[in-house]
């Protein structure tokens, strides 16, 4: 009788500590998790026009690098920092013969954006009229990362 009563309380004791276990690794995974907000909820992408680069970093640490044109003679691309104003998976340029932008990231008022390009022989060089452009691939896995991790954690570098 006592070695089945000793059974019991071990089991007991057992599913007690299996328990508590479980809820020490559960709360553990939940704080471990980033926060939107924190710096490995963010992403900054840095573009180079010297260098004709984008890099893209979340939570400080670099993911991608891409090669992209910037303005080329007679159109600026601005300097500065930036945050995405507006994200459109299709922009049309009415300015520039209704010209297809997909994957368009707006960050000013007057229509910059970052935006893919069917000229891609043209990256790595000055080629746009202001707007970044980047490879259809690299443009669309750029607004998925930026869509998934929220706008208002996103910043626009150029220098």
């Amino acid at each position: 009788m006592f070695t089945g009563k000793l059974k019991r309380t071990a089991a007991a004791m057992k599913a007690a500590l299996a328990g508590a276990l479980a809820l020490v690794l559960f709360s553990a995974g939940a704080e471990a998790r980033p926060a939107v907000g924190d710096d490995q909820g963010r992403v900054e992408i840095v573009i180079s026009k010297s260098e004709q680069r984008m890099m893209v970093y979340v939570g400080g640490e670099q993911v991608y690098v891409f090669r992209v044109s910037t303005g080329r003679a007679g159109y600026v691309t601005p300097s500065g920092t930036f945050r995405p104003s507006s994200m459109h998976k299709m922009a049309i340029s009415v300015k520039y013969g209704n010209t297809p932008m997909p994957h368009s990231i707006f960050f000013t008022r007057v229509g910059h954006a970052i935006h893919a390009t069917t000229a891609v022989r043209q990256l790595g060089r000055p080629a746009s009229h202001g707007c970044i452009r980047l490879s259809p691939q690299n443009a669309k896995m750029l607004y998925e990362l930026v869509q998934r991790m929220g706008m208002k954690n996103t910043r626009i570098k150029i220098v």
